[in-house]
């Protein structure tokens, strides 16, 4: 099954559990689907409670967040994950504040979808991540849909925490199939456990010289340069892929090989109070992991992402721009 199909799956689980689901975005009902398709099908078995919206991500997300507040459960689907921004006070200063602020803890089911990421020469307006202006927000949980996590577990976790949410989708991996039965292409095997964290390796994980840690949107990306580094320069990694980012379980992703002598943590998003800084500190401070080596952040160039696919790819991480800082950190 696409990753896309699964989320659509996903969805229709919890419209046919829930009757006080909602599903809400531009232009989600049928016959068009949605911008990449992930609702088709949702609005002709669901009527009235899958809404297409007018064109305001803000009045979107308040909606939604007025229909979380009165006990109901909600899904707001943004267009292109760039768009959040004007959906930002909503999230920030209503929604995640919510959960809190009313002398009581008060229940906030909402979760809000939005596919990010480059690799389709949409330009700079929508292409980008920008998970890291959501981090550390109290009340603000962070997912992100990944091809070794099942979105309908996902979702049901989001959804049985009761507290906001922002799903990040990437864009690339609609189309790519779910890893399924502990295989990962190629000469790779994972495990979920706990925690949500998927542990991907090519033979025994104690023995893997580098940890990658990865968010969900590039699981391909990394495991393409694993198994680079695997047969060409024979540097075993282990990957780990989270599926909450925000608040992280630190502890979910130990325990790392005793012989891993440097960690790589790459993300889309440009450099600068990142969640990969934030997962850097909570390894040392938190786990009190310090490998011989290093720990190396690989993020997208500081520049605006170009529609132009070659000068795209200059911007975005690739597998070579996180093969590069292994061998580089493993070097130092």
């Amino acid at each position: 099954m696409r990753v896309a199909e699964s989320i659509n799956l996903a969805l229709h689980t919890v419209l046919a559990e829930d009757p006080r689901a909602y599903l809400v975005g531009e232009d989600i009902a049928d016959p068009y689907g949605g911008a990449f398709k992930v609702t088709k099908g949702l609005s002709t078995r669901y009527p009235g409670r899958v809404l297409s919206s007018p064109l305001s991500e803000s009045g979107i997300v308040g909606f939604a967040s007025g229909l979380a507040l009165a006990g109901d459960t909600a899904i707001v689907e943004i267009m292109f994950g760039d768009f959040l921004a004007l959906a930002f006070d909503q999230i920030v200063n209503f929604a995640s504040k919510s959960v809190s602020m009313y002398g009581r803890h008060q229940p906030m089911p909402l979760v809000v979808r939005c596919p990010v990421g480059g690799g389709r020469g949409y330009g700079p307006t929508h292409s980008q991540n920008l998970q890291k202006h959501f981090i550390g927000v109290p009340g603000l949980s962070l997912y992100e849909i990944s091809p070794f996590h099942d979105p309908r577990t996902l979702l049901a976790e989001i959804i049985d925490r009761a507290v906001p949410a922002i799903l990040f989708e990437d864009k690339v991996l609609y189309t790519r199939q779910m890893f399924e039965d502990g295989a990962a292409g190629e000469f790779f095997s994972y495990q979920v456990g706990p925690g949500g964290v998927a542990r991907v390796f090519a033979d025994a994980p104690e023995a893997c010289e580098c940890v990658l840690i990865v968010p969900g949107g590039l699981a391909h990306r990394a495991l393409a340069a694993a198994r680079t580094l695997l047969l060409e320069d024979e540097i075993a990694c282990l990957l780990l892929v989270p599926s909450r980012l925000y608040p992280l379980d630190v502890e979910a992703l130990s325990p790392l090989p005793a012989g891993a002598r440097a960690i790589c943590i790459a993300e889309d998003g440009t450099a600068g109070g990142t969640w990969g800084q934030q997962v850097a500190y909570d390894l040392q401070t938190r786990l009190g992991y310090r490998p011989p080596g290093s720990v190396t952040l690989v993020n997208a160039a500081d520049r605006v992402i170009p529609a132009a696919p070659h000068l795209e790819e200059r911007v975005m991480v690739s597998e070579w721009s996180i093969r590069n800082a292994v061998k580089r950190a493993l070097r130092d």
